[in-house]
C-alpha cells in the first residue's frame, strides 16, 4: 500500500503531465498487496500450528508430566483437547489455504472486496476460537488442580476465596497474553486488509 500512495501522490502533482492512473492498474497493486497478506496470514498459521502442536505432543512424552496430569485426573481431559484442536486448527489452515486461492483468482474490484471481508471473518473466528479454548481448558486444570493437588488441596480448603481470585486472575492474564499476541500477529496484518478494502471501495463507488 506504501508504494500504491506514493504513485497516487506523484500522480496528483504532476496531474498535468502525466495520463491519470487507471483503475485496473490500482486493483493490479491491490490485488497483489492483499494476496501476499493473505499468504502470510496462511504461513504465520501453519508456523503457529507446528510450534504450538509440538510443545502439546512434548508434554505428553514427558513421563513425569504425564503421571501429574494422571493424578490430578486431568490427562484424558488434556488428551481429547489436543486432538480435538488439533482437528479444528487444520479447518481453520484450510480455510486460510482456500481464502488464499480464492482472492488469487479474484477477477473483479467486488469479487476481491467480498474476499477481503470473507478472510477478515475467518481470522476473527480463528482468534476467537483460540481465546475460548485457552481460557476454557486454563480453568478446566486449575479447577482439577485445586482438587486434586496434594500440594494445593490442602490450602485450598483453608484459602478457598483466595484461591479461587488467584486462578480467576491467572485466566485472565493468560487470555490478555494470548489476546495481545494475536492482536500484534495477526491485526497488523488485517488493518492491511482493511487499508486496500477501503482503496477498493474508491474504485468501486
Amino acid at each position: 500500500m506504501d508504494e500504491l500512495d506514493l504513485l497516487k501522490k506523484d500522480w496528483k502533482k504532476q496531474e498535468s503531465s502525466f495520463q491519470q492512473i487507471g483503475e485496473k492498474e490500482i486493483y493490479g497493486m491491490l490485488h497483489k498487496g492483499s494476496s501476499s497478506i493473505v499468504k502470510w496470514i496462511l504461513i504465520i498459521s501453519i508456523l503457529e500450528f507446528l510450534i504450538l502442536r509440538i510443545l502439546d505432543l512434548s508434554i505428553f512424552l514427558d513421563n513425569d508430566y504425564s503421571k501429574r496430569m494422571k493424578e490430578n485426573h486431568i490427562y484424558d481431559f488434556e488428551k481429547i483437547v489436543t486432538i480435538f484442536n488439533f482437528a479444528i486448527l487444520l479447518v481453520f489452515i484450510y480455510f486460510f489455504y482456500q481464502n488464499l486461492k480464492t482472492i488469487n483468482s479474484s477477477s473483479s474490484v467486488k469479487k476481491l472486496m467480498q474476499d477481503i471481508i470473507n478472510t477478515q471473518k475467518i481470522v476473527k473466528y480463528y482468534v476467537w476460537y483460540n481465546l475460548v479454548l485457552v481460557g476454557f481448558t486454563s480453568a478446566i486444570v486449575i479447577y482439577f488442580q485445586f482438587m486434586y493437588d496434594k500440594n494445593i488441596n490442602q490450602l485450598y480448603d483453608k484459602y478457598e476465596m483466595f484461591f479461587i481470585l488467584g486462578g480467576f486472575l491467572f485466566v485472565l492474564t493468560i487470555l490478555f497474553l494470548f489476546w495481545l499476541f494475536y492482536k500484534l500477529l495477526y491485526g497488523i496484518l488485517l488493518r492491511r486488509l482493511q487499508k486496500n478494502y477501503n482503496e477498493l471501495k474508491k474504485i468501486d463507488y
